[in-house]
């Protein structure tokens, strides 16, 4: 049986539209672990991608993606949005309202402006009409994201034959969060509407799980595994546990580069082989970085053996910085920055080196090769792919992971490699630091080698193929069991 040709579906098309210095638009491909795996895909299969153009006008840029698509051997198809469009359903619905809900912080939800909603529907109709008007029926959508929840419904409405695969990047509330949302069960049922809905982890899988047993009760869940199958009204839909990673290969590679391996010497050399422990975040509320500070200042308090011995680096990356609620986080963090470095800092020593920019990959590799310790504790995340990123690039397999339990990486990671910590427990975060810096190397190396096996076993190309081979299998016996963080055992 011949495979139907793939169309990924998401909210930007995996392209970057900028202006040279004579006014023109230019357009290269986009960075990044979808992009990378998906391609090869498309281009195998004759594939297509469907999203956003990036631009809030009306111009024409349409040949600079039919160029493209010719040598990129897959079509891109772009969705035209007004600004208030892009505002209200990106802006609005997906990042004040589904963000913050399914990243278990709905307090944090605007659920007060009733136009974001009919936004959120509209732009999901305009991407479930290009989808209708631009590929054959036989193709198979993957529509990626919480931007798009409605999308296969919606195209289903105007071709019941349409087949779609959907797959989750951010965590799946449990119950009592979800519930508070006004239009709960219009997005549950559309997303029932797909035949396979995918996630990071087996909690956010059993999250959903649930919210359909409270809204959709006449729903039947069968089946025992990474993947089950669930009958609503006339429909069977597969759900699956199906986490994300890297592409391992590259990062490992760039890490062996010479140029590479160099920065990471001047890098030691600066902090004058000081301890080294790096966080890599974008601002963003969900990430725990004032708790982390303030982890940092309760070990320095109790361990002040361990002054002027240890370098924190901080790499916060800009991000929505026309919201207030970031500039005020923003302000939050440079003025703990400001607090501890002033209530610990010594002549020659300060124990936070802050930045705030967006980095280079390559330079970021040359960070990861040359921290000691990855410090990753974010309140709620769906993966968080900088802890698989250290890992991988620690070719000489040192370097102490500390990562939040609440990370979805922390399900793969857990056992005798990461360290888990628990992100709103201050004291038990500062402990996991202090502990991290006096590891044996022995240890660092029998974990970071167990993590990074994981790593490359499971890499992007992994993630894809299981998707796909999750949507169009007869059986699923053959797809591979995961594994739950397992509280009992944490400390």
């Amino acid at each position: 049986m011949t495979s139907p040709q793939l169309a990924v579906v998401s909210n930007r098309l995996p392209v970057r539209l900028s202006k040279n210095d004579d006014g023109q638009w230019t357009l290269a491909q986009g960075a990044g672990g979808l992009v990378t795996a998906m391609a090869p895909v498309l281009r195998n299969r004759g594939g297509s991608w469907v999203g956003w153009n990036g631009l809030a006008t009306e111009e024409d840029v349409s040949s600079l993606f039919e160029t493209f698509s010719k040598q990129a051997g897959y079509e891109l198809h772009p969705v035209q949005l007004t600004p208030e469009q892009e505002h209200g359903f990106y802006a609005g619905f997906s990042n004040e309202i589904l963000w913050p809900l399914f990243h278990d912080l709905p307090t944090r939800c605007n659920f007060y402006k009733p136009d974001y909603w009919r936004h959120y529907r509209d732009v999901n109709q305009l991407f479930a009409e290009t989808i209708a008007a631009k590929l054959p029926a036989s193709t198979y959508c993957w529509v990626h994201d919480y931007h798009l929840m409605l999308v296969a419904g919606m195209l289903r409405k105007i071709d019941p034959t349409r087949r779609c695969g959907f797959f989750l990047h951010i965590p799946f509330p449990p119950p009592d969060n979800f519930l508070k949302l006004p239009w709960r069960k219009e997005l549950l049922q559309a997303l029932m509407e797909h035949e396979l809905v995918a996630f990071h982890t087996l909690r956010d899988r059993r999250n959903f799980e649930a919210c359909l047993q409270s809204l959709l009760p006449k729903t039947v869940i069968r089946g025992r595994g990474a993947i089950v199958q669930a009958r609503y009204e006339s429909r069977t839909v597969r759900i699956g546990a199906i986490p994300i990673s890297i592409d391992y290969k590259s990062f490992t590679h760039t890490a062996g580069l010479p140029e590479i391996k160099e920065a990471a010497h001047s890098l030691a050399d600066a902090y004058e082989h000081r301890t080294l422990i790096l966080g890599v975040d974008r601002l963003d509320y969900t990430k725990g970085i004032p708790e982390r500070l303030e982890s940092l200042r309760l070990m320095l308090q109790q361990h002040p053996e361990l002054r002027e011995k240890i370098s924190f680096i901080q790499v916060l990356v800009p991000s929505r910085e026309d919201v207030g609620e970031y500039r005020h986080l923003k302000m939050e963090i440079e003025q703990l920055v400001g607090e501890i470095n002033g209530q610990f800092a010594t002549p020659g020593w300060s124990p936070i080196h802050y930045q705030y920019r967006n980095m280079p990959r390559e330079e970021l590799v040359s960070y990861y090769l040359a921290a000691h310790i990855m410090f990753v504790t974010p309140l709620r995340d769906g993966m968080n792919l900088v802890a698989k990123e250290y890992c991988a690039c620690r070719r000489n397999n040192t370097g102490v992971l500390i990562l939040s339990e609440f990370a979805g990486a922390a399900a793969q990671l857990q056992r005798d490699g990461a360290v888990l910590v628990n992100p709103f427990d201050v004291q038990g975060m500062a402990n996991a630091l202090q502990a991290a810096c006096m590891m044996p190397i022995a240890e660092q190396k029998r974990r970071m080698q167990h993590m990074r096996e994981t790593i490359r076993k499971h890499d992007i190309y992994f993630w894809c193929d299981t998707f796909l081979d999750t949507a169009f299998a007869l059986k699923l016996a053959d797809i591979p069991q995961m594994e739950d963080v397992q509280f009992h055992e944490l400390s």
